[in-house]
């Protein structure tokens, strides 16, 4: 099958406007010379391509075009008008680096985007030079240096109080419910700094893994993180994007699995996320969280439904009182065959695509 081999900063390849972004893989996070191998798998069709990347290129790109008989298709879009990118190519046929020059452009309103050595930028105000939008504080606290420094390095060890069984277990509770979407692609929304990005991906249970998050310092430790791992398997497969949960720079349909780890109390607005995730879900997609119930206990406190309404005000946390609320958002947004595991204040929860 006819390939395609780009060379160029982080995140964006030089592609015409009919090549597929399904197969998009990010080949090398350190700037060194390498050959690297991309195979298919045994039941597709026979194909594999060498890649040798320069000493001055901090990652390259593998794209293929589309298959006909797998029926690959586009899965970026722009977070604007949600239709599919076009990227554009320097007259070298290598992509500069992203102060340089325009790296990818909406078909339809024309919005430019790009990447930086750590991620693609693809939230919808991201390029502003005056403009800032600040977020509740609960997303700005993730954005700090600190706290995205520390987050596997104490902050998230912490979650073992309220009923959290640890990453590893959490990551093999998961695949249970993602056994039917296995071999396709997953986004770990808010992703922070990457602990199950990298578990996905090590996992190879996955043909392209996406750790998205909107904190820039939560990305830039994932990208450390992964570049302090020695022979870190399958590093081709992940691509570091940045985008608003609510605001999914995906095409509708195009994703076979969304996984949000610890997340869902955080977003400013867990409906209009869920919504978004059941926007960009295929038929039969799979979106799986964990989170956080207060009841039990919890429920004898007084006015505690007027204390939330106060927490949520001022810090932009969403604090869940039961189960049936999570069942409704998920219900709400499209999603069905709702089920869930509890351990105490911990939930992890799974809904399908209506197919």
């Amino acid at each position: 099958m006819p390939m395609t081999v780009v060379s160029g900063r982080f995140s964006t390849a030089s592609l015409p406007t009919c090549f597929s972004l399904s197969r998009l893989h990010s080949v090398k996070y350190a700037a060194q010379r390498r050959v690297v191998f991309v195979s298919r798998s045994a039941h597709a069709s026979s194909a594999s391509v060498s890649v040798e990347t320069n000493s001055n290129s901090n990652v390259d790109f593998v794209i293929e075009k589309k298959d006909k008989n797998r029926g690959e298709k586009k899965i970026l879009a722009c977070p604007i008008c949600y239709n599919s990118l076009a990227w554009i190519s320097q007259p070298n046929g290598l992509i500069e680096s992203a102060a340089s020059g325009i790296q990818a452009q909406c078909n339809t309103c024309k919005r430019s985007y790009s990447g930086n050595e750590t991620h693609l930028d693809l939230a919808v105000a991201s390029g502003s030079k005056r403009y800032s939008e600040p977020m509740p504080l609960s997303t700005e606290l993730f954005r700090t240096p600190l706290v995205s420094f520390l987050y596997e390095r104490g902050w998230r060890q912490n979650f073992i109080w309220g009923g959290f069984p640890g990453p590893e277990k959490e990551f093999e509770m998961a695949k249970a419910y993602l056994k039917p979407v296995l071999g396709g692609n997953i986004i770990d929304a808010s992703c922070g700094s990457g602990m199950f990005s990298r578990l996905f991906t090590r996992s190879d249970l996955f043909s392209l893994v996406i750790a998205l998050d909107y904190s820039e310092n939560m990305l830039r430790q994932c990208y450390e993180l992964l570049n302090k791992e020695e022979n870190f398997p399958n590093k081709e497969k992940l691509v570091l994007v940045r985008a608003d949960i609510a605001r999914l720079p995906f095409l509708s349909g195009s994703v076979d699995t969304v996984h949000a780890g610890a997340a869902l109390h955080c977003w400013p607005s867990p409906s209009s996320a869920v919504a978004e995730i059941s926007r960009v879900l295929r038929p039969g997609g799979v979106f799986v969280a964990t989170t956080f119930i207060y009841d039990g206990p919890f429920s004898f406190i007084p006015f505690l439904k007027n204390l939330r309404q106060e927490i949520m005000r001022y810090s932009g946390s969403h604090i869940f009182l039961n189960e049936r609320e999570l069942e409704d958002i998920c219900k709400a947004c499209g999603l069905v065959n709702f089920t869930r595991v509890r351990n105490g204040p911990f939930i992890m929860l799974s809904a399908t695509k209506p197919s």
